[in-house]
């Protein structure tokens, strides 16, 4: 990153694991303590310290997004460059969410995730970026406006479901296929309910959605009722419609839990 870079970045805050810019910026300052002793660091790579620090990043997690609101999460390839017309797609993709009422959460990398979050903020939504710690880490891109980091894929991936009403999958590879199977899993095996899975390009994911039709349902590894959980399209306003059409089936049936509840209780 050159110069002009760092003079161009957004101010941010950082708390914990937590990157806070834009309207997320604390109007309050926290005073830091630093311990200064010093001894064997053995014990903090010790797998009951990581059950400390793992339940750390859960915490940190759902004290960052619970209070949200409805989201959808955007994955796709960190590989994505910006002239690419994907690239183009996904940041007005990021737009067209935070118009019809969503934040945008995605890993807050490069690529895919950076045009969704760019989109989402400068449609003056809330732009979401859940990073990750790799060897090659770029760090959270400049257009997410609440960060969390994590260590761990497995508390990363829960905020991913916990905090989105569903996800829209752009072309991606091994990372964005896992998110993917992921949350096909979750909602095959009634985990998550009313959960719509958008994939963006019919020709990207032509050959998977061949390869499930005519090996896993035709060997009965799944049921052929199990493709419907998936919506392949070229086009935004089917997108838009389909999370839109399962939000509104969500609160239904909320509504009506909320009535049967009150119904028993008479």
């Amino acid at each position: 990153m050159n110069d002009s870079d760092q003079t161009n970045r957004p101010p941010e805050s950082h708390r914990g694991g937590l990157t806070l810019r834009r309207s997320r910026l604390p109007t309050d300052t926290h005073d830091q303590m630093l311990l200064d002793s010093r001894g064997p660091v053995d014990w903090v790579h010790t797998d009951p310290w990581r059950v400390l620090r793992i339940q750390s990043e859960f915490v940190e997690g759902f004290s960052a997004l619970a209070e949200l609101g409805p989201a959808i999460s955007v994955f796709g390839s960190a590989r994505t460059p910006t002239d690419d017309p994907q690239y183009a797609l996904a940041e007005e993709l990021g737009e067209r969410l935070v118009g019809a009422g969503y934040a945008v959460i995605t890993g807050g990398g490069p690529g895919i995730m950076e045009a969704a979050n760019k989109g989402a903020s400068a449609a003056g939504g809330t732009s979401v970026g859940l990073g990750i710690e790799l060897p090659f880490e770029q760090g959270l891109n400049d257009y997410v406006d609440l960060g969390v980091d994590f260590r761990y894929f497995f508390a990363r991936k829960t905020m991913f479901v916990k905090y989105a009403q569903g996800f829209v999958v752009f072309p991606g590879g091994f990372g964005t296929l896992d998110e993917l199977f992921e949350a096909l899993t979750l909602v095959q095996t009634g985990k998550v309910t009313t959960f719509p899975i958008v994939l963006v390009g019919t020709a990207y994911w032509g050959g998977l959605m061949d390869w499930l039709r005519s090996t896993l349902a035709a060997e009965k590894k799944i049921s052929p009722v199990d493709l419907e959980l998936l919506t392949v399209t070229d086009s935004l306003d089917e997108t838009i419609d389909v999370i839109i059409t399962a939000g509104s089936a969500r609160r239904a049936r909320e509504r009506e839990a909320v009535a049967t509840t009150a119904a028993d209780a008479e």
